[in-house]
């Protein structure tokens, strides 16, 4: 067994979750919220607006952390354990731009309820859904945009 630690985001724009499409050789094939791996010296806050920056190309600001989840899957030569540490982030416009480099051949911006029947992984929904929660209750206590 492998051990790997990603880092992502929810990225919320005007109520609106960011997702991306991504095809590797016609095997996989789904809507996923944008993560990656830690580089080494990288804190997982670094990480995860590196990364939603690279896939995405988008610009995003943490609001909060929202949870971890973990799963394993199979590699070609290992069982890969993989820990995704996953933040909130608040975007400043609707523009975003799939990384080609790895195999994202769409992104954008989706209704709660329109992304959380796209997303490909339970765990992904799970993690979209306390994230949410949370945009919403910073939005109801006026706290939603706010330099935090």
């Amino acid at each position: 067994m492998v051990d790997a630690t990603s880092c992502g985001g929810v990225v919320i724009f005007r109520g609106r979750i960011l997702l991306l499409y991504k095809n590797f050789r016609n095997k996989y094939d789904g809507w996923v919220l944008p993560k990656g791996t830690v580089e080494p010296g990288e804190e997982h806050e670094q990480t995860a607006l590196r990364e939603v920056k690279e896939e995405t190309g988008v610009d995003a600001q943490i609001v909060s952390f929202i949870d971890t989840s973990r799963y394993t899957f199979n590699a070609s030569d290992a069982v890969i354990s993989k820990e995704v540490h996953w933040y909130l982030m608040i975007a400043d416009s609707y523009y975003s731009k799939p990384q080609k480099e790895e195999y994202f051949f769409d992104s954008g911006y989706y209704k709660f309820h329109e992304a959380v029947h796209l997303l490909k992984f339970v765990n992904e929904r799970e993690i979209l859904q306390k994230a949410y929660n949370e945009y919403q209750r910073l939005r109801k206590s006026h706290l939603w945009g706010k330099k935090q």
